[in-house]
Formats: structure tokens, sequence, C-alpha cells
């Protein structure tokens, strides 16, 4: 009887009859289920390739042979297969295992996945350097249908069927169902096509009609396209086999002994294949199957009933979306573009309201922003929705196409700062450094849920490329104004008069600075706040006639410290040549960021009120040091 709890390694999972691996996919779909119920998590996608995992797993012999999930999101049953299901319960939380492989947490983990769409290129840089080195082993690229839409993924395929080495690919297809005749006659074709009797025959066809004199080229070409034609019938694969790939599929993703038979037929092959697995999200899970989109990344949730428990304060992402459908019941030139995020963006009730302005590009980002960049050419204010961390792979179009012609293009940076569980691949906390050095762009950040919603009035009203960054899940549950209006470019607010310090925030951390001070005042301390507003342009008007008026000046960020808000800040000060001036940056050290929760990760890094107000005590302290002994010195002199 196969158990879970039994399997270390896969080395443990071979040693199980095929009849067994059906009862272990039930209990690994229980374990899944229990703790992405505790502790959040993507659910529909790990659902969907327990089977698919755990027959990888069985024909082929990890860590030596290297599969590689792209995305990474769908790793869930490859951890517990992989030695980490006693730890499975810390999963996403601090100091627990990664929901993503991570080449430091296992050697199971053959390459780091949290973005889409690289494991086509990793892997054939694997067996580059295995062929290199004379070594032998296998190399597994594990896509979706999602990620295969992105540009990289088809150049590396693009190179993979130049060179002809022994990629496989794995194209996880969980948007289509096969239909049982069509299904059934995929999948036994396909069993076929990879069987060592049509290989050999095919194979030494090829040898027989090259050897034969003058006409071995022109035959072969004949029998290549009796071979296209009949498969292109049945498979819709021309497209990979026109990349060189040899194509296999559609198969049943969640079929034993179509998995296996296929798989292992594929381990013997020595060229490029690509295989085609249907599977179906959220599978064995009623409601995620019936909604894969809310479980695709799920907060902990009730298990009898599928249902999370919401709260009354609506979430950044929320307001968002609200404020796009206000500005567009308005103006018609207001489109808005989403890299297969809708519903995490806040725009899946534009996409339902307004379906002629709304586009979904798919994983797509760089495609997403050039196309933006073509629409507003003609009149038209695009609004381009994508999560920080993921507008990263759009760098190049946000310069070269939007910013050197100044298009009014305008980015919603949707988790900006501290993401929480998904860890260092979904932390947004460059978007700062990697926009703000770029000519023509703005640089905003609200500081609450209400002043979102104006800045995306003033971003849409400017006739320039301008960026708006809020944070990850609920607001502050201040009241939203009804009537929106478009704050003046580069203008602060300034929130709280002060004499000793000059705090200057910016987004989410203007509420915590305003906290910490509070605090100081009841000691006496007399700290002044900033709500910058802007990253860029900068007030360099309030900003500094407030340095001259004080000795010390705070800068306070959920970002990166390198390139950020508060080195625009001191670039700026610089400049001012104040005398005794001392200035302390607050932010996220020089690293990747680790999992943890929100709150956790704040606290750590001296991201709340209790941290502001230490920096600040200090920075104070050791002013005062420093002026009482000039004073002493003074004396002695």
């Amino acid at each position: 009887m196969a158990h879970l709890d039994d399997i270390d390694s896969p080395q443990d999972l071979k040693r199980l009859t095929q009849e067994e691996l059906p009862i272990l996919a039930r209990e690994i779909r229980e374990r899944i289920i229990g703790v992405v119920s505790r502790n959040g998590g993507h659910l529909s996608s790990n659902l969907g390739v327990v089977e698919l995992t755990i027959a990888l797993h069985y024909v082929f012999n990890a860590p030596m042979d290297k599969i590689i999930w792209d995305v990474g999101h769908q790793s869930y049953t490859h951890k517990l297969l992989t030695g980490r299901k006693d730890k499975f319960h810390t999963l996403r939380e601090s100091g627990g295992i990664s929901g993503f492989p991570r080449i430091d947490e296992s050697p199971y983990d053959s390459f780091g996945t949290g973005h889409s769409s690289t494991s086509i290129s990793s892997a054939l840089g694997m067996i580059e350097a295995r062929d290199k080195t004379g070594e032998n082993f296998k190399v597994i690229a594990v896509i979706g249908d999602g990620s295969m839409n992105s540009g990289l993924a088809f150049e590396g395929l693009n190179q993979a069927g130049h060179l002809k080495k022994d990629l496989i690919v794995i194209l996880n297809d969980n948007e289509f169902s096969i239909s049982p005749n069509v299904g059934a006659l995929a999948s036994y074709l396909s069993r076929i096509m990879t069987g060592e009797f049509y290989t050999r025959i095919r194979e030494e066809t090829k040898s027989i009609l090259k050897n034969i004199p003058k006409v071995g080229e022109s035959m072969l070409k004949v029998a290549r396209k009796a071979e296209e034609s009949f498969k292109g019938l049945i498979v819709p694969g021309m497209l990979f086999e026109e990349l060189g790939f040899e194509y296999v599929g559609p198969i049943d993703g969640h079929r034993f002994d179509v998995l296996l038979e296929t798989l292992m037929n594929v381990k013997k092959l020595n060229w490029p294949t690509l295989i085609h697995v249907i599977t179906k999200k959220g599978k064995g899970y009623g409601p995620a199957e019936d909604n894969p989109s809310v479980f695709h990344g799920t907060p902990p949730f009730d298990i009898d009933s599928g249902k999370v428990k919401k709260g009354t304060i609506p979430s950044y992402s929320e307001v968002f979306g609200s404020t796009m459908m206000k500005i567009a019941a308005d103006d018609k030139k207001v489109i808005a573009i989403s890299a297969a995020m809708p519903d995490g963006t806040g725009l899946d009730r534009f996409a339902r309201e307004y379906p002629e302005r709304f586009y979904d590009v798919g994983i797509a980002e760089s495609h997403g922003v050039t196309f933006a960049a073509g629409l507003s050419t003609l009149g038209f204010h695009p609004v381009v929705a994508i999560y920080s961390t993921f507008l990263q792979r759009a760098y190049d179009q946000i310069l070269h196409d939007v910013c050197i012609q100044n298009l009014p293009v305008t980015f919603a940076l949707d988790r900006g700062g501290i993401v929480g569980d998904d860890g260092p691949t979904h932390n947004g906390v460059f978007d700062f450094s990697y926009l703000r050095h770029i000519p023509n762009m703005v640089v905003m950040a609200p500081k609450d849920e209400n002043e979102l919603q104006h800045m995306v009035k003033t971003a849409i009203e400017y006739k320039g490329p301008s960026s708006v960054r809020y944070p990850r899940g609920k607001g502050t549950g201040v009241s939203l104004d009804e009537r929106l209006r478009a704050f003046e470019i580069g203008v602060a607010e300034y929130v709280k008069e002060g004499e000793d310090v000059i705090v200057i925030a910016i987004g989410v951390m203007v509420n915590p600075a305003l906290e910490a001070a509070h605090k100081l005042e009841k000691d006496g301390i007399s700290a002044g706040v900033v709500n910058a507003r802007f990253v860029k342009p900068l007030d360099r008007e309030l900003i500094g006639n407030l340095a001259r008026r004080v000795r010390s000046v705070v800068t306070v960020e959920e970002h990166v410290l390198e390139g950020g808000f508060g080195s625009a800040v001191l670039e700026f000060l610089t400049t001012l040549n104040i005398k005794d001036l001392k200035v302390r940056r607050i932010g996220l050290p020089d690293c990747f960021i680790e999992q943890g929760s929100q709150k956790y990760l704040r606290n750590r890094y001296g991201l709340d009120a209790e941290g502001i107000e230490k920096v600040i005590r200090s920075l104070l302290k050791r002013d005062s040091m420093i002026q009482e002994l000039k004073g002493t010195t003074n004396k002695v002199t």
C-alpha cells in the first residue's frame, strides 16, 4: 500500500507498483490542500500536476537528471517527493521551505524559478554544459501553456531545435480538455510514434533513402512530407515540428498508464522532443476546479466551503480597479492592459464592463509595454497594470519604446514593496531604482488607498510616462473621496511640522513615520513628517527649505536603499551644501528579501513605527553627543 509518509526520495517512489501510484496521488493532494488552506499559496496549479510530477520522478533519475519547473509555483508535489515532506507544513513561512524551486534549498531543485518562461533557455544551457564536460543525464523543462506565450520561451525553442540536442520539453496545457475520441487516438498515436519500433523504422528508412543514388534526397523529402501530413491531420504539433522538435501528444496528464509509457519512450530519444500534456487546474478539489483563478494564489481558506475570509476594507488592487472604472466612464481614450493578471490587478470588472478597451496580453510583459506605446501614439492613454516584480522584465521597452518618445503611458505597479510569503522572486523592491533614473518618467507612490485613486487620475492626465506603485493587501481603511482630483506633479505634502528632525517618507511608510513622530513627541522630540508623494520629480523647494531649518533628516521607503528614494533625496541634498546636516536613510538592505509575512519582514528591517522611532532616537542622541563634544572642545580652547 502506497503512503506518502514512507517516501523520502524518488528512489522510494520507484519501489511502488504502478497500481499504487493513484493512491499516492490522492494522499499528496490531501497534504497540499491541508497546508495551503492554512498557509496560503498556489493551489490550482499544484493540484493539476500531481500525476505528472509523480510520473517524472518515477521514470527519470533526479537529481542526476535535471527537472526544471517553469515559474515554479507548481512544484509542491516535487518538494513532497524529494525529502521535504516533513518541512512541508512550513511552506512560505519565515525560515520554512519556499513556494518555488530554489537551488540553495535542495539538490533536486535544478534551477531557481519564480518568473515565467525561463525553463527552456536554462535547460538548454545545462545540456550544453553537460556535453562540454562529457556527462550523461537528461534535462526536462516543464512549462505551462501560459508561460509558452512568452517570447523568451520561443527563443529557447528556436535555439534548441537548431542545436538538435536531446532536450525534453513538457508543455503542461491546463486550459483545454481532450474530447474522448480525439484524446484516445492522439494518446495512442503519441505512444506509438515514440516507441522503439516506430523510431527504428523511421531512422532506418531515412538511412536507406539517403543511400539511394540521385533520388535519395527527393525521396526523403517526400517521406518526410507524408509523415508530417499524416501527423498534422491528428495532432496540433506542426509549429513545434517546424522549430525542430519531435511533437508528442496531446496526452492525458492524469492517466499514469499513458504518462509512464510516453515518458519511458521519450527517455530513449536523443533529439529535441516536446510532450503536450493536458491537465486540469485544481484537480481533485471541487472549489479549485470550479474557480481555478481564485485558487491560483490564495490566502488561507476553509477546506469544507472553499471560502476565503474577507474583511470590509478594500485592497489597493480593488481601489485601483474601481478608480479605473470611474475614469473610463468619462474618458473613452483610457485603455487597460494586463499581463495575465486581470483578477490580481483588480481589472476583472473593467474587462467585463469595457471589453473593447481591455487587453490581456498574457505572460508577455515586454510586448504589453510596446503595445501600449503604439496605442498612445494615436491619442489613447494606456494604463499597464503589472506587478512590480514582473515589470522588471520589460525594462528596455519602458526606456526605449515609451520614455525616449515621451509617450503618455501609465504603469500601475501592483505589489510594490514587500510582498511577503512568495519570497525573493516576488518582492517588488527595485522599481524606484529601475524607473527613477529614466528621463521623462514620473514616479509616484501613495500613502493610502485614497491617495492612490487621486494618483491614478494624476497619471492619466499627465501627458508623458508615469508610474504609480502601491502595495499588496488591504488598504488603511480611510474613507475614499467621491471626487477624483489630480495632484500637482512634483509637489509633496507636509503632514506634520517639526523642529528637531524631518522624516521624509514615501508611499506606505508615511503612516508609520507619523506614528513614530507622535511617540517621539511624548518625550519632547519634535519630528516633522513629509509625505513625498513623488520619487521623481522630488519637491526640491519643500525638502530644501526644511533641511535648512533642522540638523537631521531621515528618509523612509519600503524599497532597497541602493538607488532608491533615499538616494534621490541624498543626491539632491548634497547640492545644497548645508553645513552639519545629518541624513539617515531607512529602507531595505542590499540583499534579496526572504519570505515571511509583510508584518514580520517590516518589523525585521525596521520599516514600522518602532523601527523608525529607534533610528531617529539614535540619530538625535549621536548628534547631541557631537554637539556636546564640540562645546567642550571650544571651552578648552
